[in-house]
């Protein structure tokens, strides 16, 4: 069967610009990681079994899982039978390389590419934007992932998503073994933390390119979340290194690769 790649990402920068209900605004710029993805296709199942199955190595139940939720909400949107039919005859069976909890998308772009495995399998004729606005009720970087840009400025609550022009830089990670919560993360943010972009700031970080930004800011100017993240796993401090930047509320750090430092 077909096997289909869900890349991961890294946040060049990430700003927090203020607050919506229960959610934080961002503005981050999103870059995508052709090198490192997981996996999906569909493959038919030996049972006769009309639940839904997904094979691969996750760290949560089956009802929790993004690619779940992603088959639900579009089950919602379309009531396509063909859909329903499909889930029926075939499992979901994901090659797992993306860390998780680990600031890199990986749930995301699973749940994205899984969005888009389905319509054009399927013929289900929905655009992309409408794929984003399906999975922006899963994840805030599923619309990212829907577009498949290799870099683009994300605000809102991730569903603004605009492709910026620029040449991919060649990006190596660092994952520890530390398993990030988000939610906490941004908690610990709001509680000790809180600042907002200012207009000013907005505007100069839409335009520099990705390079510059790394030339030119630290770790904790790039990212909102380093501080609060760090405060929250101490331990984070072993596996950073000067010059690297933190992806996402973590726990990857990133830089380009010696040898690339202009792209």
């Amino acid at each position: 069967m077909k096997k289909y790649k869900a890349c991961a990402k890294v946040n060049i920068f990430l700003k927090i610009t203020g607050k919506r209900g229960n959610y934080h605004e961002i503005f981050s710029r999103f870059m995508k990681l052709p090198y490192l993805y997981d996996e999906l296709s569909f493959e038919p199942k030996k049972n006769a079994l009309s639940r839904f199955v997904l094979y691969g190595d996750f760290g949560c139940e089956t009802e929790q899982n993004t690619i779940y939720k992603a088959y639900t909400a579009l089950l919602k949107e379309t009531q396509s039978e063909a859909l329903a039919k499909l889930i029926e005859t075939h499992a979901i069976k994901v090659t797992k390389n993306i860390p998780s909890f680990a600031g890199l998308g990986g749930g995301s772009s699973d749940a994205a590419t899984f969005l888009k495995m389905c319509n054009t399998t399927l013929d289900l004729g929905l655009s992309l934007h409408e794929l984003a606005r399906i999975g922006l009720h899963i994840g805030a970087d599923i619309p990212f992932f829907i577009y498949d840009y290799n870099s683009a400025n994300v605000s809102g609550i991730g569903e603004i998503v605009e492709k910026y022009e620029e040449e991919p830089l060649d990006i190596e990670t660092l994952t520890p073994a530390i398993e990030v919560s988000t939610p906490m993360v941004y908690h610990c943010f709001r509680e000790n933390f809180y600042k907002e972009l200012s207009p000013e700031q907005y505007g100069q970080l839409s335009v520099t390119p990705s390079d510059e930004i790394m030339k030119n800011y630290s770790i904790s100017e790039a990212n909102d979340l380093f501080e609060p993240a760090l405060q929250l796993y101490p331990e984070l401090k072993n596996s950073y290194r000067k010059g690297w930047f933190f992806s996402g509320s973590g726990s990857t750090f990133f830089r380009v690769r010696e040898g690339n430092a202009n792209g």
